[in-house]
């Protein structure tokens, strides 16, 4: 008999630790024909932060995230980041190149203010270009301003800063303080179908609800949400390293160590929250390993909804369901015959 149930659980994770130093640095350069430079020591792992980190740059400096050229994790040639962890890459260094492409933008208001005949407080930039605020007819490129600075006044627009959440040491004595500088939340619900004659768990549908900040790109942020439940799958019901009696690893390759595939993986409703951060890059806060937090733990619910048998280890595999499951009935057999 197959029995379906439906789980949720929640969670709270915290982004850009405190308790030591925690910095990025960054060094923005306009380049003469309007396109951006950035240097940043932060590492592209495939969760698309370089795609994120030039779209903070380009909307401080108004021009296409298409025009912005991302230099990065050259320890040799770039500034200094502390690395692609906890989760903190678009909080901290998106608020490293923010304050960088906001110097660079200084420098063009300067230089663009009296080609224009106005005060820079009057000058936005967007499109590429640079607008006089409430008198579009007055506008200039920024290749053009960035040219004239560097070719003519001999100031290439240029802006460097780095960015560290406040460092706030923990009571040695009580362990308290402030740990990290923001946090986000979420919640997943998890609808699953148990197999009672296999113990066979299929997680047919996971609804994710994620506070992210602003998301920068939601669709990324979509993906980074899809890619955690994928890992939680695995957590939940098939990832285990077994070991034999000696200590050899027995699950030592993709054949016996079970990850899901696409075939395993449930109908995904992600639900992306809006909660702006005033801390954060325009807002922004993070969404990476967070994603992976609750799926393991909404599954396991969902199964003791459908069949009534909590799990206390992971994964959930077959036999152990199964095991619980005729456990469960043993007790309700000893119990019948005492009364």
């Amino acid at each position: 008999m197959k029995k379906r149930g439906r789980g949720i659980a929640c969670m709270w994770y915290p982004i850009g630790f405190t308790v030591s130093a925690n910095p990025s640095a960054a060094v923005v350069k306009v380049n003469e024909d309007g396109t951006a430079t950035v240097l940043t020591g932060t590492v592209e792992i495939g969760q698309g932060s370089l795609t994120v980190l030039a779209q903070i740059a380009a909307e401080e400096l108004g021009i296409s995230p298409r025009d912005v050229i991302m230099v990065s994790a050259d320890t040799d040639g770039t500034p200094v980041d502390t690395g692609a962890i906890a989760s903190r890459t678009t909080y901290v260094t998106g608020n490293a190149i923010r304050l960088a492409a906001k110097e660079a933008k200084k420098i063009l208001f300067e230089v663009a203010a009296p080609m224009l005949g106005v005060r820079t407080d009057q000058l936005e930039t967007r499109q590429g270009r640079i607008w006089v605020i409430d008198f579009p007819q007055k506008n200039i490129s920024i290749g053009e301003v960035a040219y004239y600075s560097q070719v003519k006044l001999g100031r290439p627009v240029q802006g460097s800063a780095s960015w560290n959440p406040p460092t706030v040491p923990l009571d040695p004595q009580t362990g308290q303080g402030k740990p990290f500088n923001t946090y986000v939340y979420a919640t997943q619900i998890a609808e699953v179908e148990v197999d009672t004659e296999t113990g066979q768990v299929d997680v047919l549908r996971i609804v994710a609800a994620h506070d992210c900040g602003t998301p920068i790109n939601p669709m990324l942020v979509e993906g980074q949400i899809q890619g955690g439940i994928s890992m939680g799958v695995g957590f939940a019901l098939s990832e285990e390293m077994v070991f034999s009696s000696n200590g050899t690893l027995l699950t030592s390759s993709l054949s016996n160590y079970l990850i899901p595939t696409t075939v395993d993986m449930p109908e995904i409703e992600v639900i992306i929250v809006d909660n702006y951060d005033p801390t954060g890059p325009f807002g922004a806060k993070g969404v990476g390993e967070p994603t992976l937090v609750p799926t393991a733990a909404a599954i396991l619910n969902a199964i003791y909804d459908a069949v009534g048998v909590r799990l206390y280890s992971l994964p959930a595999t077959p036999e152990k369901v199964l095991k619980a499951l005729r456990e469960k009935e043993a007790q309700n057999n000893t119990a019948s015959s005492t009364h």
